[in-house]
């Protein structure tokens, strides 16, 4: 008897021992595949931006294309770009729908003389900016006041919402797509922030609205800023640093530093008066762009959880209490990678 239990327990951990192996065999391969997924979806290497691929300076590339061209001039706008119909306007310029060679493209045009120079400072930050960031640039004719950009039919992020509602792209309505947008806008003032003209700061951005209308959404549910009108630089090395406009501003989502400092004192608003600021104004608005961004979707509250300390930093009265905005990404990016692996070792119990 006791020779054949001896034999069962053998035989028992001669079966186990093979099982265990195999599981953890499994669990290993499946932190790799975790691993490389996210190394595909974000690269690391944090500080270097990676520029367009596959066209050299001055040339676009759209989907549909083969080859890269050149940057299109006034006579190619004029002969081959058919305006379709006005899908936005704002105080700068109004943003048509039109077409090239069959390719659909934004058409930009100025509103008014009056904003001339904010025109032309948005067309230098676009040509000085490109990157996969930034909305790719397809031409400028600047006699007529014209810059051509790659269209993108879901339009501004404050369009968010109402394309997840569509049956059709519902499947996309997770905390996972949703995070990865939040890491997509700091990853785009993390490159602002340390560009190639300069640490830049996003003054069109007093409001929770204009901050959003600042980014497209594109067909593969990532992020592009698209308006860059009003992105002026910082350089505590030149003593430079920035004011968002000539008015007082208000309200909770501008940073402290933003508002009139002596308002309580009953002192009127004066913009001579008023001191400069930093980019620290962005880290500021983080946390409540990112409210909006997870919206209402199961896991959503776990991911504001992970994400409370670096958010109160950001919340922080002084500026230079503030993180960065790459400090912010290398937190954002750790808690989608632990939640994305947690939630693969979840499913692989069950």
């Amino acid at each position: 008897m006791q020779g054949t239990v001896g034999q069962c327990s053998r035989t028992t951990v001669a079966y186990i021992v093979p099982v265990v192996g195999i599981c953890a065999a499994a669990f290993l391969l499946t932190n790799i595949f975790i691993y490389l997924y996210l190394d595909s979806v974000y690269q690391p290497g944090l500080q270097q931006v990676s520029p367009l691929v596959g066209c050299v300076p001055q040339h676009f590339k759209m989907p549909t294309m083969k080859d890269c061209t050149a940057w299109l001039q006034c006579l190619q706008i004029n002969a081959e770009v058919h305006e379709l119909k006005l899908i936005d306007q704002g105080a700068v310029k109004k943003v048509y729908l039109a077409e090239w060679r069959g390719q659909k493209v934004a058409l930009s045009r100025l509103s008014s003389l009056n904003y001339l120079e904010d025109f032309l400072h948005g067309l230098s930050m676009l040509q000085a900016l490109q990157s996969p960031q930034v909305v790719q640039l397809v031409g400028f004719c600047l006699e007529e006041h014209i810059i051509l950009t790659e269209h993108h039919p879901f339009g501004s992020l404050l369009n968010l919402d109402d394309v997840l509602e569509k049956e059709h792209y519902q499947q996309h309505n997770n905390w996972e797509m949703r995070l990865r947008l939040a890491i997509d806008y700091v990853t785009i003032l993390h490159y602002l922030h340390n560009s190639p003209v300069g640490r830049r700061v996003m003054c069109d951005s007093n409001s929770l609205e204009k901050t959003l209308s600042q980014f497209l959404l594109t067909n593969d549910f990532h992020l592009v800023v698209n308006d860059l009108d009003a992105l002026p630089e910082v350089d505590m090395s030149r003593n430079l640093s920035v004011k968002c406009g000539h008015r007082e501003l208000t309200g909770d989502f501008v940073a402290p530093e933003q508002l009139w400092p002596f308002r309580n004192n009953g002192k009127p608003f004066s913009d001579n008066l008023m001191p400069e600021y930093d980019e620290k104004t962005d880290i500021w608005k983080i946390p409540d762009v990112t409210w909006f961004l997870m919206g209402k979707v199961p896991g959503g509250d776990l991911v504001h959880f992970h994400l409370f300390q670096i958010h109160e930093k950001c919340k922080k009265k002084d500026p230079t209490d503030r993180p960065s905005a790459f400090d912010v990404l290398k937190v954002y990016k750790s808690v989608y990678s632990s939640m994305v692996r947690d939630s693969a070792g979840f499913r692989d119990m069950l």
